[in-house]
């Protein structure tokens, strides 16, 4: 429940999402779920030569399961914050 917490406080920010198939999407967050799917909007492919087929795409919904990566800027990650909700998280409370 931390990355899902996490992620719930960048709702209305632009994130990229990097899917498991190299496709990789930039758009603003609209919602993301317990599951951490994710739905954007605003999107544009990151590799636009190597998927044409994605230009007209302007909003989707991405199944948490199909997720690499999604790198965020190191000044939008509070370190501390992380770093102590996993010790409680480690130690069971």
């Amino acid at each position: 429940m931390l990355f899902f917490s996490y992620f719930k406080d960048l709702v209305g920010r632009e994130v990229t999402v990097e899917l498991k198939n190299d496709l990789a999407i930039r758009g603003t967050l609209h919602s993301v779920d317990q599951y951490l799917n994710i739905k954007l909007e605003n999107t544009r492919v990151v590799d636009q030569d190597k998927y044409p087929h994605m230009l007209s795409v302007r909003n989707c919904f991405i199944r948490g399961s199909v997720v690499r990566y999604v790198p965020l800027p190191p000044e939008e990650v509070d370190i501390e914050l992380l770093h102590d909700a996993t010790r409680r998280e480690a130690r069971g409370g």
